[in-house]
């Protein structure tokens, strides 16, 4: 070998340069923002919200207080309560929890602060509610700019949210 130098051998046959080998691997691109679907709740959880929704109404706020005080990280029962409240004080404070809570179990399911959490995942609404919740609220407490960041939050995780029934967010009690 002339000049005396190290002879570098390319670690393929054709001789090229590795950046321009030819791609013999499938090429996969990312199908979007990734979607996070959060854990379903306890059963007997679920169970209990479903009954105190179904009692009379003059009983479901202190039935649905016993729920969330019996199962404290239950993000349906928070916000359910919620929409349930005397005021709109207690509304936002209960609907704050449930959103602070649910960030708690979106990180710990591998979200990292953006993507989708879908509505059609049953095991996502009480999130979705709560952070609905949290929107309306601050805005029957003055908090318009609050209002205005949980409405765009809200169309970020769930690009259709404007689309899904009203009724189906604050009266659905299929918990």
């Amino acid at each position: 070998m002339e000049g005396g130098g190290a002879s570098v051998t390319p670690p393929n046959s054709t001789g090229a340069p590795p950046n321009l080998l030819p791609v013999t691997q499938p090429i996969s691109f990312s199908p979007g923002l990734p979607e996070t679907v959060l854990d379903p709740e306890p059963a007997d959880a679920l169970a209990a919200l479903a009954a105190a929704l179904a009692g009379p109404e003059s009983e479901r706020r202190d039935a649905v207080s016993a729920v969330v005080g019996r199962w404290p990280r239950f993000l349906d029962g928070w916000a359910r309560l919620g929409q349930l409240a005397r005021d709109p004080v207690e509304g936002y404070a209960c609907a704050r929890v449930g959103y602070h809570r649910g960030l708690d179990r979106l990180r710990q399911s591998g979200w990292r602060g953006s993507g989708y959490v879908r509505w059609e995942h049953e095991t996502n609404r009480g999130f979705l509610r709560a952070l609905d919740g949290l929107r309306q609220r601050a805005g029957e407490i003055g908090g318009t700019d609050e209002e205005a960041r949980c409405a765009e939050f809200l169309l970020q995780l769930e690009p259709g949210w404007s689309r899904i029934d009203a009724a189906e967010i604050s009266t659905d009690t299929d918990a």
